[in-house]
């Protein structure tokens, strides 16, 4: 089996979608022999920030002497990102045989299990074999069902930020949501949440009193930024001052707390980690697609937001860092998003709309989304190809303009292939 070949089985079309419950993933892992029940985790549930949040806390870990496993998703470029090791995907080869060890398996089981919950026992699988010291560990979608949360009491659960996003599965208020994703917490365990609304508050105090769970909650009233520019951050945290994050945003400084907080747990558990393994691991973290400056002539800036609260922090980011520039939009979307509430919000910021198809089977194509700001007073044109939208874009931007991409994270990959290119 190829690496191409066990992604090609992976999203074969006999898996079902997105399938709560944790029945599958425990049968198949022990069939493959536990492995999940070999390793430590931090597991990460939340609506927004879980991808930053988990690979700051992975880099931190990394510099501090850890050989420390990262789950996460989507991923942005290539499917290996899912799954790896101290900043290195898993390898083609490495992919191709665990999925081919634990192909028959998942074949034996009388009810098959999804994508995701495939996917979680590969990862969980080439973690153990590499004998990670710790994973970080971020859920698929939700927490008490997520396949995931088929793992012992991590060293330390977090939540990050909750929003409305999946209502349909995970409830229709921030309250019934924060319940659903504090179904990760754990008996006897710590957990470190995001600050929320006070109803969100109040259920994660709830949950943490029954469960016998040591909760923290970040720091955000020590929080104080001294300065920012596209370059990054510097900020003070309580008595820890001048630390440096490339990530931009405020929201990616709240992230950090949480992720202080989540440091401070592991240092009181023994976790060997030191105020300059902290730095160090800040300071050097990369997480592509998330206010992401792809190049600089023009300023081309990519971000993956695509909720209602992602396109708040994404309406502060173009205020607080592209004020002034003329601004050109190169986006598409799924259909079957809210896109009034991800484009209303950014029309009176930017110049004009570039629309383009994201490569998905859930696209809206570019014609209609074109057709859709039109009809709200935006500049918009519709391109057939990615790669003719990112020359368009950039053409129109100019030299002292910007090109600023969300919508879909879908189209990161093909935009990014299209740049190197020449565009």
């Amino acid at each position: 089996m190829t690496a191409n070949e066990a992604i090609e089985y992976i999203h074969s079309v006999c898996w079902k979608g997105s399938i709560p419950g944790l029945g599958r993933t425990q049968t198949l892992l022990e069939k493959l022999g536990n492995p999940h029940n070999k390793l430590k985790y931090v597991h990460i549930a939340g609506t927004n920030g879980k991808g930053s949040t988990a690979a700051m806390s992975a880099n931190i870990l990394r510099k501090a002497g850890y050989r420390v496993g990262l789950y996460t998703s989507p991923y942005i470029y290539r499917f290996n990102e899912r799954m790896q090791i101290d900043g290195e995907p898993i390898s083609d080869e490495e992919l191709a045989e665990i999925t081919q060890w634990v192909k028959p398996f998942a074949q034996s089981m009388e009810e098959s299990p999804t994508e995701f919950e495939l996917v979680s026992c590969i990862a969980f699988e080439y973690f153990c074999r590499n004998n990670c010291d710790i994973v970080v560990l971020e859920v698929g979608m939700g927490g008490a069902l997520d396949s995931t949360n088929v793992i012992p009491c991590p060293e330390v659960a977090v939540i990050t930020n909750i929003g409305l996003d999946h209502i349909e599965v995970l409830g229709s208020t921030v309250e019934e949501i924060a319940r659903t994703k504090a179904g990760i917490f754990k008996e006897g365990g710590d957990a470190v949440v995001y600050r929320g609304s006070a109803g969100v508050e109040a259920v994660f105090q709830e949950v943490c009193r029954q469960q016998n769970v040591r909760l923290t909650k970040a720091d955000f009233e020590n929080l104080r930024l001294i300065s920012h520019g596209l370059e990054g951050q510097t900020f003070d945290c309580g008595s820890r001052k001048a630390l440096q994050l490339p990530l931009l945003g405020d929201h990616q400084l709240h992230n950090a707390a949480v992720v202080l907080s989540v440091m401070d747990v592991l240092i009181q558990k023994g976790w060997n980690i030191t105020e300059d393994h902290i730095r160090q691991g800040l300071a050097t973290v990369s997480w592509p697609g998330r206010f992401d400056i792809m190049r600089r002539d023009p300023l081309f800036i990519i971000d993956g937001g695509h909720n209602a609260q992602c396109i708040e922090a994404l309406v502060k980011n173009i205020k607080d860092y592209l004020s002034g520039k003329r601004i050109v939009v190169l986006t598409g979307v799924l259909a079957d998003k809210d896109y009034a509430q991800m484009y209303q919000p950014v029309m009176a910021l930017v110049e004009q709309f570039v629309c383009i198809t994201p490569p998905n089977p859930r696209k809206l194509e570019a014609t209609l989304l074109a057709q859709y700001l039109q009809q709200h007073g935006a500049v918009a044109t519709a391109y057939d190809s990615i790669e003719e939208g990112v020359a368009a874009a950039m053409e129109k931007a100019g030299p002292e303009g910007v090109v600023l991409c969300f919508g879909s994270l879908y189209s990161i990959g093909s935009i990014r292939d299209a740049l190197a290119r020449g565009h």
